[in-house]
């Protein structure tokens, strides 16, 4: 249960003054619902002025804070601009510019021979001096130097969001401390509290900056540390394989040295009576589905059962398909469970698996869904693990007589930095290297002004037999807009290729989503067009061209990913990243990366640099918060002191028991991450 102290913090935004059903949607859309959240939305930047009591040609460029009295309104046919000439005390003349055609606002907020205190950024515009759209505020009404700058939605103005935020901070009590009093005189950090408010009040002040990220860090890095401690201090039955099973495999190929290490990591772990707790990172193709069927053939020789849990329908039949065919011959019972399943197939399922007769069950959430029970639990392999948070995986864990093992896996190159944020309870294994065979995909980059030039050269691939995806870009911040562009792609495609082009995206019904996949893995469909919200998940050999238009638009590591849809068979595979005339600096650094190299981790790390650790590669996580008060660029640093914190909190300072530890239960609900209390709770 919150703790009460936190209560003022944790009311809905309408209590804060000011705030009611219209203010309220845009700080909705921002994801504002609380007084807690307005109070972490910290400045993203900050604007510094000047206060004049008179205008100076030499402050051209500078932000200045001046009184102004309007005395003449000039305005433009149509939607052109309104001038506001207005005069300082002096005499001197500057022009006040509203873009946007509604004089009668303009007139409203300036009237002639009233004075008003005006601040923004004075320019020079022909022989007039010009501020465009200042802020306004009372005669009186004296600017701060230094104002903070916020995200903002439509309907906010930035010196709004800081007045919220002023208030919030008001609102804030005063928290007992939950750093060590060694680390927090070394690194010289305010209180809480004081950071808050400093932060908002100075955007500028580091201090104070690094103070909040650490606090959110350090709830961060207790929470994971409480889960694993929790996980470790359970029993469970030790798997000790015979190697009964995997003798009767029959390997076309020998494992890579990665694939090697990572099975002997997982058998040393699956032969402990403490739960295994392993993520398992690897790249497209890097093999980690023969790993995962090794440890799962450990709990199937150790006389246990095995549950192998996806994200998408798609993806759980992609994998039932490559388990059944990798363990065809083996005395091995495979079976599959998803939400489509109903009826007397489900039925029979279900009691198959009660009775002991099902080995391996493959499948979406409906894997741990109340009415499935297993006879023996011994290992759940989780994929994709970055789409399923900490509650999912306590569900699958509840299944087992003993708490199961568990192996996640993750295709998402994830930076060592976050792997220490987001899995820090975790053990980690990496497959760093490809199985021989695998050629690297080659990428070229081409402007979009050769669109034309592009459809010939996918002409002629799919006249080869070839097949190729066709990636639509995000054109704005919603789904509609990203099917409109797919489906004007499909179309424009289809004038040319007939029904040989299919289309895919996330409105889709799963049984359609799967006969479009299914002919496009049959070869039925060449050109498979699809938006970018979608998980194309199915192992397609012979698609070796992949197109992904306005690539200037993503990040690192959705390219990459995407990439990731070609180059699984033996020939060589190549992706066209089609880009807009105009590159920022960024995206042309992205680009050009994407070209050099095919090794995910460095291109995670890469992302890092350039995206910052907010939101993980581009994937919000499912039930676990992203990093909102942390530099960036301070991540690493704060991470690491985190991790030996909380370490040092629960293994010499009593845990959440002792007096620092009453504190940092706190800081675990204040910072949503309370899940390690819930967890201890639970036991």
């Amino acid at each position: 249960m919150r703790p009460d102290i936190l209560n003022p913090l944790f009311a809905d935004v309408t209590a804060l003054k000011g705030v009611g059903a219209a203010l309220a949607k845009p700080l909705e859309r921002l994801g504002l619902a609380r007084v807690v959240d307005v109070a972490f939305h910290l400045p993203t930047g900050w604007i510094d002025r000047t206060a004049r009591d008179e205008l100076f040609a030499s402050d051209v460029g500078r932000t200045i804070a001046i009184t102004l009295t309007p005395v003449d309104y000039r305005t433009s046919s149509g939607r052109g601009p309104t001038r506001v000439h207005a005069t300082d005390a002096k005499g001197n003349y500057v022009s006040l510019t509203y873009f946007g055609g509604n004089s009668g606002w303009v007139k409203k907020l300036l009237p002639i021979g009233e004075p008003r205190r005006v601040s923004g950024r004075l320019d020079q515009y022909g022989q007039e001096l010009q501020i465009v759209h200042p802020d306004l505020g009372e005669p009186d009404e004296e600017f701060r130097e230094r104002e903070g700058v916020y995200a903002l939605s439509e309907g906010l103005t930035s010196r709004r969001m800081g007045a919220l935020a002023a208030q919030a901070v008001e609102r804030a009590p005063v928290l007992p401390e939950w750093i060590d009093a060694g680390l927090k005189a070394k690194r010289e950090w305010p209180d809480w509290r004081e950071a808050l408010a400093r932060v908002h009040a100075d955007p500028a002040d580091a201090v104070a900056r690094a103070r909040l990220g650490y606090d959110e860090v350090f709830a961060n890095q207790l929470a994971l540390t409480l889960v694993r401690q929790s996980t470790r201090a359970r029993r469970t039955r030790a798997l000790t394989g015979d190697g009964r099973l995997r003798d009767l495999l029959k390997l076309p190929y020998s494992l890579t040295g990665a694939q090697a290490r990572t099975v002997r990591e997982i058998e040393g772990d699956l032969a402990q009576s403490a739960p295994m707790l392993r993520l398992l990172q690897g790249d497209v193709g890097s093999g980690k589905t023969l790993v995962a069927a090794m440890a799962l053939l450990i709990a199937v020789e150790a006389g246990g059962q095995g549950a192998m849990l996806a994200p998408t329908e798609i993806l759980a039949r992609q994998h039932y398909e490559t388990l059944r065919t990798l363990l065809a011959g083996l005395p091995v019972e495979v079976a599959v469970l998803t939400g489509r399943d109903k009826g007397r197939v489900r039925e029979s399922t279900l009691m198959a698996l009660a009775a002991g007769e099902i080995d391996i069950l493959v499948g979406t959430h409906a894997v741990f869904q109340e009415a499935v029970t297993y006879r023996d639990l011994a290992l759940a392999v989780v994929d994709e693990q970055h789409r399923f948070g900490v509650a999912e995986r306590m569900m699958l864990q509840a299944k087992g007589i003993r708490p199961p093992h568990l192996l996640a896996m993750t295709a998402t190159p994830i930076p060592r930095t976050l792997t220490l944020a987001q899995y820090g309870e975790m053990d980690v294994s990496r497959l760093d290297e490809m199985p021989p065979g695998r050629q690297p995909i080659e990428t070229l980059v081409m402007s979009e002004d050769k669109l034309d030039a592009v459809v010939d050269a996918l002409g002629r691939h799919i006249s080869d037999s070839g097949q190729a995806y066709w990636v639509c870009p995000l054109v704005e911040e919603s789904e509609k807009s990203d099917l409109a562009a797919a489906e004007m792609r499909a179309e424009t495609l289809r004038r040319r290729f007939g029904e040989r082009v299919g289309l895919v995206h996330g409105r889709m019904k799963p049984a359609e989503k799967d006969a479009v996949m299914a002919d496009f893995a049959a070869n039925r469909v060449a050109v498979l067009v699809a938006t970018t919200v979608i998980e194309v998940g199915v192992d397609v050999p012979n698609a070796t061209l992949i197109v992904i238009e306005h690539a200037d638009r993503f990040g690192l590591a959705q390219l990459h990913q995407l990439r990731g849809r070609v180059g699984r068979g033996g020939g060589q595979s190549r992706c066209l990243l089609l880009r807009g005339s105009a590159l920022s600096e960024t995206s042309r650094a992205r680009l050009a990366l994407m070209r050099e190299t095919n090794d995910g981790f460095r291109i995670a790390e890469e992302d890092l640099r350039l995206r910052g650790g907010g939101e993980m590669l581009g994937t919000r996580q499912s039930g676990e918060a992203a990093f909102r008060l942390v530099p960036p660029d301070q991540l690493a640093d704060l991470l690491q002191c985190a991790q030996d914190d909380a370490r040092l909190l629960v293994d010499r300072d009593g845990g959440l028991e002792g007096p620092r530890g009453q504190a940092a239960r706190i800081a675990l609900y204040l910072f949503d991450r309370d899940t390690g209390v819930q967890l201890l709770r639970s036991g």
